[in-house]
């Protein structure tokens, strides 16, 4: 079967960001044979994901070929470009994420606060759950559908994880639980508000890095879904009322009734207007 050929349009770099989300900046280029590098360097800390063909990799002295499925990691200041092979199609995501962001996560992973970045000893690398986790990332980025918290909390939660995984911290963090339930009696107690991730870490006194982790751990879900979770519960008690469907999206903290439907649907399999069509 011949695939489609790509327009012009579809080669165009597309960028993604986020006034709410300074810290991050996010590239995708879907046809590699459209850009060509010469060496380089950022200011910030980058990684990107080879999502189809192959490349050549350039990495200070360093130069090899790296294909699908490959995660790169450049360092503040390291000198590096990709290009394509032979006019070979490929394409790949890039994240510039900022260093003093970064910095602070991993502090919060266990480093010392007086330390400056953990620099990353790999240049590249193929996990197939880092490579999985950063398309994934991608995608709830440009998702319109996505809100704040889920975006904010899906980028530490990943950067979390490739800490652990590639340049662990010597010592964990431990916290106690009560500041776990503290965090959860106050998503429960204004599930309906608009919430950052700052202003539930502020309540249960946690950082960002060990709320996303630690909370996941003991509830079996992120506070992202705990709260998705509450909303819709709140919605059902409103629904049971007879209240109209599109005053309950809104009361119960959704951005419209489409965010509402959807995410009513993804939970209990049904429409708000079957649940309230068949409620006795």
């Amino acid at each position: 079967m011949k695939r489609p050929v790509a327009s012009n349009e579809d080669k165009r770099p597309r960028f993604w960001r986020d006034n709410a989300l300074p810290f991050i900046e996010a590239r995708s280029i879907a046809d590699g044979r459209e850009v060509c590098y010469s060496r380089h360097s950022h200011e910030h800390f980058s990684i990107g994901a080879i999502t189809a063909g192959r490349s050549t990799y350039i990495h200070e002295q360093a130069q090899l070929e790296i294909s699908v499925g490959t995660v790169v990691l450049m360092n503040p200041g390291d000198v590096h470009a990709c290009n394509p092979i032979d006019d070979q199609p490929w394409s790949y995501l890039m994240f510039y994420v900022d260093t003093a962001w970064l910095t602070e996560l991993q502090h919060q992973l266990g480093f010392s606060p007086d330390s400056a970045l953990r620099r990353f000893s790999l240049t590249h690398v193929r996990d197939a759950n880092l490579f999985e986790g950063l398309v994934g990332l991608y995608e709830v980025l440009i998702d319109t559908q996505q809100d704040n918290l889920q975006k904010h909390s899906t980028l530490v939660e990943f950067f979390s994880e490739l800490q652990l995984r590639l340049n662990p911290a010597e010592q964990p963090l431990h916290e106690p639980n009560f500041k776990l339930e503290r965090a959860a009696d106050f998503l429960r107690d204004n599930c309906t508000q608009l919430l950052k991730l700052e202003d539930i870490c502020a309540a249960a006194q946690l950082s960002p890095s060990y709320l996303i982790r630690a909370f996941k751990q003991h509830y079996g879900m992120t506070p992202h879904a705990f709260l998705i979770n509450r909303r819709i519960q709140f919605a059902q008690d409103r629904l049971r009322s007879g209240k109209l469907i599109a005053d309950v999206a809104l009361e119960a903290g959704f951005a419209d009734q489409a965010h509402f439907q959807r995410a009513f649907k993804q939970h209990l399999a049904a429409t708000p207007g079957q649940y309230q069509g068949n409620s006795r």
